[in-house]
């Protein structure tokens, strides 16, 4: 297979971890022996074939989640050749719409939500430095990476708000937001204010000015915050899996149900049941585009019939109930 950057020029520089990815991707899968293609000219390559590759992913037990990774970074490295006039078709994108045509409009897929006793009682007890790190996750929807890349001087205590500015890759390397969307400011809730000021008092001094640092001041990583914080909250308030394994005390191993991001996924059903429109939900968590937070959280949002019975009640402030 003819090979490309997977970036252009006039574009933003790829994070480090993406452009790692993408090389594995090229160098496990795509260019391998035993799943690859390499041997195909991007110019040659058919929609047909890229299926074939896939499939035999699948088939080695790869994840969907893996193959769907794997597949977005042979298209973006099809999508570059095209940019530099090296192939004039995209043999991936050309064969999904024409799939697209003969399928049903795409739903919102399911997401994971904590109830609301459940966030109820990890709010309750958490403790420690975890505790105003999850308070903030919980209501405002920030990123994980934005979490960790947050500073104090991105924190408007006295006006309530928090600008997001930055994030922390997986190798705790502050960058900018995803994407543009991702500069944005969320208001905070009362009680985040209070937790904040008061945890501004006893947080760990650190050089980036960190507001959720380590002990010694660093960035946090996501395993760390999981492990230590996140997990055992959840298997202190009942929320855990029994594995069917004991540890050598004869006690049984559980796991925790939710990763860190079902809090992200809480603050943007506790957004939608408030009533904010889509467009703000947008804006609050930084999606790039709205069929983004269609795609996510479409079935959280009004249907027709709650639609209708607005209406109703509309009518009857004005002329009473038919």
């Amino acid at each position: 297979m003819q090979a490309c950057r997977t970036g252009s020029e006039d574009r933003e520089p790829l994070e480090r971890a993406t452009i790692r990815e993408y090389e594995n991707h090229v160098e496990q899968y795509i260019t391998s022996s035993e799943f690859g293609i390499g041997d195909v000219k991007l110019s040659q390559l058919q929609y047909a074939t890229v299926r074939a590759f896939l499939e035999r992913l699948r088939e080695a037990g790869k994840s969907p989640a893996m193959v769907r990774k794997i597949r977005g970074s042979l298209s973006a490295l099809i999508s570059d050749a095209m940019e530099r006039a090296l192939v004039s078709r995209h043999a991936i994108r050309d064969g999904s719409k024409r799939r697209a045509r003969s399928r049903k409009p795409r739903e919102a897929r399911e997401v994971k939500l904590l109830t609301k006793d459940e966030l109820r009682a990890m709010l309750s007890e958490a403790s420690g430095t975890f505790r105003p790190l999850f308070m903030t996750a919980v209501f405002t929807g920030l990123r994980a990476s934005e979490l960790r890349g947050l500073t104090w001087d991105n924190v408007d205590l006295k006006a309530g708000v928090i600008h997001v500015r930055q994030r922390a890759d997986r190798w705790n390397e502050m960058g900018p937001p995803k994407s543009a969307s991702g500069n944005r400011s969320i208001p905070l809730a009362p009680i985040v204010v209070n937790t904040l000021k008061e945890w501004k008092l006893k947080c760990p001094k650190s050089d980036l000015g960190l507001v959720f640092p380590t002990s010694k001041g660093k960035v946090q990583s996501l395993s760390n915050i999981y492990k230590r914080g996140f997990a055992p909250l959840q298997v202190k308030c009942g929320m855990a899996i029994d594995t069917g394994k004991i540890d050598k005390d004869g006690k049984p191993i559980l796991r925790a149900r939710h990763g860190f991001h079902v809090l992200r996924h809480t603050a943007a059903s506790l957004f939608i049941e408030q009533g904010f429109t889509p467009k703000k939900v947008q804006s609050l968590l930084g999606h790039s585009s709205i069929q983004m937070t269609f795609d996510t959280y479409g079935k959280l949002f009004p249907t027709p019939d709650d639609d209708r019975a607005a209406m109703a009640q509309v009518q009857a402030r004005i002329v009473g109930a038919a």
